[in-house]
């Protein structure tokens, strides 16, 4: 894989070290966590959902934060005795902690959460303030103050 050095442009510009410390990490391999699986899909023109597959977990058990353009998801489940007389004999169902974290661009903020049918869907919605989307300058037409010179004739 290759690997892109960003050192010149962090000393010809400023204010981008986000952006950069992103790219940084595409670059580098994933940990390699892959519990639970998501889907992130777009359900609107600025509306989008992640859907998490957490099997087994009540909204007791999971704790949702958004703090600074990154939404953290952690699951724990508390261990449930088996019942009187039974035994386990094969545990096919995930049941570990885990913590998935979403970077977040600018402006999107989690609308609601909920859980239905073992997926925690997380709705966000992008609101861009009125004062950072385009408007239209209207163009006005200066008077014409035309000052006509008389040519004296001699």
């Amino acid at each position: 894989m290759r690997h892109v050095d960003f050192s010149p442009l962090y000393r010809s510009t400023v204010g981008f070290d986000r952006l950069f410390g992103m790219l940084d990490t595409l670059g580098q391999p994933e940990s390699g966590q892959t519990y639970p699986p998501y889907n992130i899909e777009r359900t609107g023109e600025d509306s989008y959902r992640i859907s998490m597959a957490v099997a087994g977990f009540s909204e007791n058990d999971i704790a949702i934060e958004a703090h600074r353009n990154v939404l953290t998801v952690k699951g724990e489940r508390k261990d449930e005795p088996n019942g009187e007389g039974t035994e386990l004999l094969y545990r096919g169902i995930a049941s570990r902690a885990f913590e998935r974290r979403f970077q977040l661009a600018d402006h999107v903020d989690v609308v609601g959460a909920a859980l239905k049918n073992g997926l925690l869907h997380i709705d966000l919605k992008r609101n861009i303030p009125e004062e950072l989307k385009p408007r239209k300058i209207a163009i006005t037409v200066a008077p014409a103050k035309a000052k006509q010179i008389e040519a004296s004739v001699n």
